[in-house]
C-alpha cells in the first residue's frame, strides 16, 4: 500500500466518482475536520510474525502470554527474527476480548436444543432505538475435527485421539456413520437465533438465557415434513430420541422463479416445501430488520459427505442422488440448497425462504444497496475457484427502507453476472433465456500465465454444462471440462446460441448459476469471499481471497493474478486482493461499470504486496473505515501441515507457479483495520489475531463493540496437549529480501478454555477447543470502538 500516492489511496476509499480532493484531505462528508491528517492511531497495534511498513512507523504490541503482553518501539526492518505464537484472540492492550456464546451453550427454551458449530457470519437486531438488547443471528457453516473424527477431511492419523462432542455436550456420538451421526451433523450447522444484552454492570453482551425467541434453524429443520412423500425417506422423520431430534414442521419455502418452475418437479415431491437451511457461510442485514444468510459449500461428494447434489438436469433437477452424503441418508433434493435464506430474528411467525432469483451458487454474502424510489440492489460472490461476482436488481421498487414489505422485492428481478474487461471497464450481463451464449475461451483467460511459464494451471479450466450430443456428450445434467486441450474442438458447440437452448426455464437457469454465467460469458474470479457497499459513495468493495485455480475452474488471468511468474523472490504472490466496482449509473442499475484493484495479497516485502494473504470478510465502521479478515488454509498456518504429524511446508521464494504455501509466513488468520482518513489512511493495520488453526469471522460493529466469530480453534489437529511446534520459516523483509524466523506454535488449541474465567474462560490450558462468538470492545470506553 505504501507504493500507492496519498491522493490514489485517499481517492480510492473516499469515492472516485465525485470525491473533492483537496491536498491530502476528502471534502465529500466522510471527513472534512480540521486537522484530520494529524490525527495518530487510537490504539498500539498488534505485532504479527511478518514485516508490516506499520511497524516502521509506530509502536506495536507483542503478545508474550494469554493476557500479556510488551510493547515494542518502531524498527526501521520491520523483522523479528523469532516469533512465538499463541493460541489466543489477541488484541491492542487498549481493548479486551470476551466470550459471548461458544459451541454447545444451551440457552434455547428447549434444554436439549444447544448453540451450533463452527459459527460465521453474526447479524444484529436491536429492540429499540439502542444498541444495549437486541436478537443476534449466528451462521454455522460445516464440522470439523475436533468435534468428531468421522467428519469429514478429518486428517487420518488424529483418528482414535480425543474429540470434544461427549465433553461438551454431554452424551456421546455414534462411533459409526448412520442416520443419527448424519443428522447430528446437520444440525449443528444452519444458524442461531439468540437475545443478548449489555444491560449489566461491565457493558459485555451476554445471552438471555431461555428467552422465548432463542432458537435454532438448521440442516434439518422441517424434517417432520418427510411423512408427506411417497417415496423411501416417508419414515425418515428424525435422527434420535432427543426432544429436537424428531422432526418438526419448521420447514423453510421458496420465492421466486426456481420456487415455482424447478421444485414442482423435484423428485421429493414436496413442491415448494423445503427442509432445513445449512452450509452457512456470510450474509447480510437488510434496513428492514431481516437477516440473508449464503449457503456455501452444500456441494456433497463422498469425501464431503456433509452435503447435496450441485449437478442438475437441463430442467433444474438433481442428476440424482449423490452416494454417501447426507443427502442421500435424508431425501435432500439438492436444487433445494445454495441459496440465499431470509429470516426475521425477531418473528418467530416468520417462515424462512430461499430467494431463488438471487440464483443457487455458493454463495459467501450479500451487500445490499437499498434507497427509497429505486430497485433494491444486492451483490454477491460465489466463493469457489473461477466462481462469479453477481448483482441482483429488483423489478419492483422500494417505498420506505426499513419496510418489511421490502422482503417481497427479492421475488422478481434479474441476475447479472460482472464480466471484467483488462481495461478497467467491465458489463453486467443479464441470465435470462434470450441471453447469447458467448463463453471466454480457456486460452484468453490462461493467457497471461501461460505466457509467463508456458504452461496454465489445469489448462485453464472453464467447467460448462453437459448437454446430451454436444462435443461428443452423449448424457444430460453436470459439467464439462473445457480447457486449452479442448477448445478447439468443444467450444465451437457452445457459442452462438442461446441459454434457452441448454435450460428449459428461468428457474433452470437460475438453479444452474455457475455454469449458466460460463456459458453468457461472465468473468471467472479469484474465490469473492465478501462485497460490501460503501455507505457515502455506493461503491463496491469486493475481497477476493485466491486467485489460485483449482477443479471449479480458472480466474481470468488477465484481471487476477492467479499465480506466482518469475522465480524472483519478491515477486508478486497469488493471495487475492481487494477490488472495487464503481457504476455508471448514479443508482447502480445500468449494465456497465468501471473496476479498480486497491491492493494485491501477498507479503509486504513481494511487488504490489500488500501485507496480508486471502482477505475474507469485509465490513465498514460508522466513519466508513474498512476491517477486514484474513482467510488463510487452515492446512499451511506458521508452515505446518495438518494431524498429528503437522508436517513442514516448503516455503521456498525463489519457487513460480502456485505458491499457496506462502501463506504460513502470515502465522495465524487475523484483522485489519484500514484507515480512510488521517495520517494513517490507507495503510494495513494489524489489530488482533486469532487462536491456532482458527478462522475469525462474520464482524458486526455493534455501538462501541465489535461481534466477531471465532470458527474451528484446533482444526483437524489435536487438541492442544502442551505439545509446541517450532521450525524455521523463510520470509520477505520489507525489502523484498529473504531472512529465516525461528517460529513456535502450540500444536493444537485450547481456545476459549485457556482464557481467565473473567473472560468468559475456564482457565484451563488445556482444556477443550470451541467455536465461539466474541465481543471486543475498549477498556475505557470512549463512545466508539476506535
Amino acid at each position: 500500500m505504501s507504493k500507492f500516492s496519498r491522493r490514489q489511496i485517499l481517492i480510492f476509499f473516499a469515492g472516485s466518482a465525485g470525491a473533492a480532493v483537496l491536498g491530502d484531505t476528502i471534502l465529500d462528508g466522510i471527513s472534512n475536520v480540521a486537522g484530520a491528517n494529524n490525527t495518530p492511531l487510537s490504539f498500539t497495534p498488534v505485532r504479527l510474525p511478518h514485516p508490516l511498513p506499520a511497524y516502521q512507523q509506530q509502536k506495536s504490541f507483542l503478545p508474550t502470554g494469554i493476557g500479556q503482553g510488551q510493547v515494542l518501539n518502531a524498527s526501521a526492518n520491520g523483522k523479528l527474527n523469532s516469533y512465538n505464537v499463541l493460541d489466543d484472540v489477541v488484541v491492542p492492550p487498549e481493548y479486551e476480548r470476551y466470550v459471548i456464546v461458544s459451541w454447545g451453550d444451551r440457552v434455547f427454551p428447549n434444554g436439549d436444543d444447544y448453540f451450533g458449530y463452527n459459527c460465521d457470519y453474526t447479524g444484529f437486531i436491536p429492540l429499540g432505538r439502542t444498541n444495549d438488547v437486541g436478537y443476534l443471528w449466528v451462521n454455522h457453516e460445516y464440522v470439523s475435527f475436533p468435534f468428531s473424527d468421522l467428519v469429514p477431511e478429518a486428517p487420518a492419523d488424529v483418528k482414535g485421539l480425543p474429540t470434544t462432542f461427549e465433553s461438551v455436550i454431554g452424551w456421546a456420538l455414534p462411533t459409526t456413520r448412520g442416520v443419527e451421526f448424519d443428522g447430528e451433523a446437520l444440525y449443528n450447522l444452519g444458524g442461531s437465533i439468540i437475545r443478548i444484552s449489555s444491560r449489566n454492570s461491565n457493558n459485555r453482551y451476554v445471552v438471555v438465557k431461555g428467552d422465548a425467541r432463542n432458537r435454532r434453524i438448521h440442516g434439518l429443520s422441517g424434517l417432520g415434513i418427510n411423512s408427506q412423500r411417497t417415496d423411501e425417506y416417508k419414515n425418515i422423520t428424525s435422527w434420535g430420541s432427543r426432544s429436537y431430534q424428531k422432526g418438526d414442521q419448521n420447514y423453510l419455502i421458496g420465492t421466486g422463479p426456481a420456487a415455482t418452475q424447478v421444485f414442482n418437479l423435484s423428485s421429493d415431491g414436496l413442491g415448494n416445501k423445503i427442509i432445513g437451511t445449512a452450509y452457512n457461510c456470510s450474509g447480510g442485514t437488510t434496513p428492514w430488520g431481516t437477516i440473508l444468510s449464503g449457503e456455501e459449500n452444500f456441494q456433497g461428494s463422498a469425501a464431503f459427505f456433509v452435503g447435496v447434489t450441485e449437478s442438475v438436469n437441463p430442467n433444474g433437477t438433481q442428476t440424482s442422488y449423490s452416494d454417501g452424503t447426507t443427502g442421500k441418508t435424508f431425501g435432500l433434493v439438492g436444487e433445494k440448497y445454495g441459496w440465499i435464506v431470509e429470516i426475521d430474528p425477531v418473528n418467530p411467525n416468520f417462515r424462512p425462504r430461499k430467494h431463488t432469483s438471487l440464483g443457487r451458487f455458493r454463495h459467501e454474502n450479500v451487500a445490499i444497496r437499498a434507497e427509497a424510489q429505486k430497485p433494491l440492489i444486492a451483490y454477491m460472490g460465489d466463493d469457489r475457484r473461477g466462481g462469479h461476482t453477481w448483482k441482483f436488481v429488483s423489478t419492483g421498487v422500494i417505498s420506505s427502507p426499513t419496510s418489511k414489505a421490502n422482503s417481497s422485492l427479492w421475488e422478481s428481478g434479474t441476475l447479472y453476472v460482472a464480466r471484467y474487461n483488462p481495461d478497467g471497464t467491465g458489463q453486467w450481463i443479464p441470465l435470462t433465456l434470450n441471453t447469447p451464449t458467448n463463453p471466454i475461451p480457456p486460452s484468453v483467460i490462461s493467457s497471461v500465465e501461460f505466457t509467463a511459464l508456458g504452461s496454465a494451471q489445469r489448462n485453464g479450466l472453464l467447467p460448462l454444462p453437459r448437454r446430451n450430443g454436444l462435443a461428443g456428450a452423449t448424457t444430460d445434467g453436470g459439467s464439462l471440462a473445457v480447457d486449452r486441450t479442448n477448445e478447439a474442438t468443444t467450444l465451437p458447440a457452445y457459442q452462438g446460441k442461446k441459454l434457452s437452448d441448454f435450460y428449459t426455464s428461468q428457474g433452470a437457469i437460475l438453479v444452474d448459476a455457475f455454469l449458466a454465467a460460463n456459458l453468457a460469458g461472465g468473468t471467472p474470479t479469484a474465490r469473492p469471499e465478501d462485497l460490501e457497499v460503501h455507505p457515502t459513495t455506493k461503491e463496491v468493495f469486493i475481497a477476493y481471497t485466491d486467485g489460485a485455480p483449482g477443479g471449479d475452474g480458472y480466474p481470468d488471468s488477465r484481471i487476477f493474478q492467479v499465480a506466482k511468474l518469475s522465480t524472483d523472490p519478491n515477486a508478486t504472490q497469488q493471495s487475492g486482493g481487494i477490488y472495487k466496482i464503481i457504476e455508471d449509473s448514479a443508482d447502480g442499475t445500468g449494465l456497465t461499470f468501471k473496476w479498480q484493484r486497491f491492493a494485491q495479497g501477498g507479503e509486504a516485502g513481494s511487488i504490489s504486496g500488500a501485507g496480508f494473504a486471502n482477505v475474507d470478510n469485509l465490513v465498514f465502521d460508522n466513519k466508513a473505515n474498512i476491517w477486514g479478515v484474513t482467510d488463510m488454509s487452515t492446512d499451511t498456518h506458521n508452515g505446518f501441515g495438518l494431524g498429528a504429524a503437522a508436517i513442514p511446508s516448503t516455503i521456498n521464494h525463489t519457487a513460480s507457479g502456485n505458491v499457496s504455501s506462502f501463506t504460513g509466513v502470515f502465522g495465524n488468520n487475523w484483522l485489519f483495520y484500514i484507515p480512510t482518513t488521517g495520517t494513517h489512511a490507507g495503510e494495513l493495520i494489524p489489530f488482533a489475531h486469532g487462536p491456532v488453526r482458527c478462522e475469525m469471522t462474520g464482524p458486526t460493529f455493534i455501538g462501541d463493540t465489535l461481534v466477531i466469530s471465532v470458527q474451528h480453534p484446533g482444526e483437524n489437529c489435536p487438541i492442544n496437549d502442551g505439545t509446541i511446534l517450532s521450525r524455521e520459516i523463510e520470509l520477505l523483509d520489507l525489502n523484498g529480501v529473504t531472512f529465516n524466523q525461528a517460529r513456535t506454535v502450540p500444536r493444537g488449541s485450547s481456545w476459549p478454555s485457556n482464557i481467565p474465567t473473567s473472560n468468559g474462560g475456564k482457565g484451563q490450558s488445556k482444556g477443550l477447543p470451541k467455536p465461539t462468538v466474541i465481543g471486543i470492545k475498549r477498556k475505557n470506553p470512549t463512545g466508539s470502538f476506535t
